[in-house]
């Protein structure tokens, strides 16, 4: 992949306290455009991969590189404004209770300073896209857990992000929803968003045409290539 948005190079990660390595010389890009699923059993550290991505986490050894920056070298001060390229979505929604659905997908744009006008109707668009256009007003506690994910992934995407992450989106899900929320991720990456779940779902994305990576033991492999191009 010669167009690589992400790029781990001999990348190793362990816990702090000293413990196994949850990563060991991880080798692995994703390139621009391109959809894959990351897997393994509880605890291997998919999610550690995630944050390291993110920059919850530094890694002991190797490089990563996103969207040509190398993250050794993104200071402490400039982790906030390096994770507005992307989006992040989460298995427990992190959705905000005393806000509206509205506000809560509008907060990246509230933050990035986009105009009230902008707000309304990057707002709406993204919640169309995800099914919930007319429920701006309302609630999370009132919304289905496959709801109040949807609302999860506008938020993700209200800011129309070159990078969607997400952890387990669909493990608080029943299979109905789970399945409606792959494809809503199918959708993205169709119109050119590089996407990137960690999920135990095997039995669903063993069904779509994508990359997974399996990470085991600490080691990341390709357990199923993505196929060429009109395969």
């Amino acid at each position: 992949m010669s167009d690589a948005l992400i790029r781990f190079a001999q990348v190793s990660h362990r816990y702090r306290d000293g413990g196994r390595d949850i990563l060991r010389d991880a080798d692995f890009q994703l390139a621009r455009g391109e959809m894959a699923f990351l897997t393994g059993p509880s605890g291997a550290g998919k999610s550690t991969l995630l944050k390291l991505i993110a920059l919850l986490e530094r890694p002991v050894q190797g490089e990563i590189v996103v969207d040509g920056q190398v993250l050794s070298k993104v200071r402490s001060r400039d982790v906030p404004a390096y994770r507005r390229q992307f989006g992040m979505i989460f298995q427990n929604f992190n959705l905000l209770p005393d806000r509206t659905v509205f506000d809560n997908v509008a907060m990246p744009l509230v933050i990035r300073g986009h105009s009230g006008d902008d707000i309304g109707r990057r707002v709406r668009a993204a919640l169309d896209a995800v099914g919930l256009r007319g429920r701006e007003k309302d609630w999370p506690v009132t919304l289905s857990g496959g709801e109040q994910q949807r609302v999860g992934i506008a938020r993700a995407v209200v800011a129309k992000p070159r990078l969607l992450i997400a952890d387990e989106p669909t493990g608080n899900l029943d299979p109905t929803m789970a399945a409606e929320v792959m494809h809503l991720f199918t959708r993205f990456n169709e119109v050119g968003v590089s996407v990137l779940v960690a999920t135990h779902a095997i039995g669903l994305i063993s069904r779509l045409p994508y990359r997974i990576l399996k990470l085991e033991d600490g080691l990341l492999a390709d357990a199923r290539a993505a196929p060429e191009p009109g395969a």
